[in-house]
C-alpha cells in the first residue's frame, strides 16, 4: 500500500478552507518543518502589530502576567513566537481543532508536519487503524514539538477526545504520545496530557500522574470535576468560564451580568478558593472567555480572575491587553480565597466513581457543556481522521 502524502496534502487543504478562516485567521507563511521555528508570516507585522505584541511595563497584560502566569491558546505558530518574545507568554495549549486545523490547512509549515507524521506512521505500522491514529498522534506531537521551541514552559498536548469514556485506551495514547515527545528530545515534565473531566479520564489521570506525566484536565464545568480532579493529582485543570456563562445567559434569558457575579466567575472562584483552603497544589488555569456585560467589554472575565493560578488566552484578547494601559487589579488572593472557601472538603477528600456520577447528574451545566465540548472536539477529530484514512483507499 502506499501513501501519497503530496496528493493528501492537496486533498485535505480545502476541507476546513471555511473554519480556518473563521476560527483561527493567523497562519504562517511558506517554510519547511525543521524542528525549529524561525516562520515568516503571510500576515502583517507591521507597525500596529509589533506595537501590541511589544507591551509596555504598564500595559495591562504585563500586569496581569506580574499575578498570573500566561499561556497562549493557539496553534498559530508565527502568533505564539510573536508573543513568547515579550518574556510575557510562558506557555501554550493546543486543542482538537488546532491539531485538525493544521494537519488540513494546506500551508506548507503544517502540511510537512503532516507529512512527517504520515511517514513516521507508515515506518512504524502496518494496519490501517493502527496507522491512521498513530499518524494523528504524531502529528499533535509534532505541533508540540515545534511549539516547544518558541514557550519556555508547558506544552498541552490532548488525547484523542473519542475515548473519553474509555480509561485503558486513554492510557495506551498518552503513554505513546509521551514516548512521541521523548523520542524527539521534549522531556515529559514540560508535556501536559489533557484529558476531558470525564471519570474515565479522571481514573487515568491518577494512573498517568503517578508514572511523571503530568495532566490538564479539560472541558471542567462543574465544581465535583474540579475536585475529584484536584482529590486524584491533577496538575492543572481547565475550567471553561465562558461556557458556563454561555449556559447560563441560555436557561435564564439574561444576557448581560455584572462581572463579579457572572456565574463561571463564580464557578472558577469557587474551584480556586477550594483548592486554597484544603491545600491542594493542582493549578486552575481558566480557558475559554466571554464579556460579561456584552460587546465591547471582551476582558470582563479576565479581569475578574485576575491573580488566578494560570490563564490561557488567545491572540484577540492577549491584543487587548496588551494594549491597555488602566490599572488592572488583583481580584483572587490565594490566603484571602482560603478564608473565603464556605465548602467542606467533599467525601473526606476521596470522591467515589458513584459520588462523581450523582454529582454530575445534578449539575445541568457541567454534563450538558462536558458533552457539547466532546462532540466538538470530536467532530474535529474526524475530519482529520477521514482525510488521512481516504487516502489510505485510493
Amino acid at each position: 500500500m502506499s501513501f501519497p502524502t503530496k496528493r493528501l496534502a492537496r486533498v485535505v487543504s480545502l476541507v476546513l478552507a471555511l473554519s480556518l478562516c473563521v476560527s483561527n485567521r493567523h497562519w504562517v507563511g511558506p517554510q519547511v518543518f525543521t524542528g525549529s521555528c524561525a516562520h515568516t508570516s503571510q500576515r502583517s507585522s507591521g507597525p500596529r502589530s509589533r506595537t501590541a505584541v511589544t507591551a509596555a511595563a504598564e500595559s495591562c497584560l504585563a500586569q496581569l502576567a506580574s499575578m498570573t502566569t500566561l499561556s497562549i491558546d493557539t496553534g498559530d505558530l508565527t502568533v505564539i513566537k510573536e508573543y513568547a518574545e515579550t518574556g510575557l507568554i510562558t506557555d501554550a495549549t493546543t486543542n482538537p481543532l488546532f491539531v485538525s486545523q493544521a494537519g488540513l490547512s494546506g500551508d506548507p509549515v503544517y502540511v510537512a508536519l503532516l507529512e512527517d507524521a504520515i511517514a513516521y506512521a507508515r515506518k512504524s505500522s502496518t494496519k490501517e487503524d493502527d496507522f491512521v491514529e498513530l499518524a494523528m498522534d504524531k502529528l499533535a506531537v509534532n505541533l508540540g514539538v515545534a511549539i516547544s521551541k518558541l514557550v519556555s514552559g508547558y506544552i498541552s498536548t490532548e488525547v484523542d477526545p473519542r475515548l473519553s469514556f474509555n480509561k485503558e485506551e486513554t492510557l495506551r495514547r498518552a503513554r505513546r504520545i509521551i514516548a512521541l515527545y521523548e523520542e524527539a528530545g521534549i522531556p515529559r515534565s514540560r508535556v501536559l496530557i489533557k484529558l476531558a473531566a470525564t471519570w474515565e479520564g479522571i481514573a487515568a489521570m491518577k494512573e498517568l500522574e503517578s508514572e511523571g506525566i503530568t495532566c490538564n484536565m479539560t472541558l471542567v464545568f462543574g465544581f465535583a470535576q474540579a475536585v475529584a480532579a484536584a482529590q486524584y493529582g491533577a496538575r492543572l485543570i481547565s475550567p471553561f468560564p465562558g461556557r458556563i456563562l454561555d449556559f447560563h445567559k441560555k436557561l435564564s434569558g439574561k444576557d448581560i451580568w455584572e462581572p463579579e457575579k457572572d456565574p463561571g466567575v463564580v464557578a472558577v472562584r469557587r474551584m480556586y478558593s477550594y483548592y486554597k483552603r484544603y491545600g491542594y497544589d493542582t493549578i486552575c488555569m481558566p480557558a475559554s472567555w466571554r464579556p460579561s456585560r456584552g460587546a465591547g467589554h471582551d476582558l470582563d472575565e479576565i479581569e475578574a480572575l485576575a491573580g488566578v493560578d494560570r490563564m490561557t488566552i488567545p491572540p484577540g484578547l492577549l491584543e487587548q491587553l496588551a494594549t491597555g494601559d488602566y490599572v488592572l487589579e488583583r481580584k483572587l488572593q490565594p490566603e484571602a480565597c482560603a478564608d473565603e472557601c464556605p465548602d467542606e472538603e467533599l467525601f473526606g477528600g476521596a470522591m467515589s466513581e458513584a459520588d462523581f456520577r450523582l454529582l454530575m447528574n445534578q449539575d445541568a451545566c457541567a454534563t450538558e457543556k462536558t458533552a457539547e465540548g466532546l462532540r466538538a472536539f470530536i467532530a474535529d477529530t474526524d475530519k482529520l481522521e477521514a482525510a488521512i484514512r481516504e487516502k489510505l483507499i485510493a
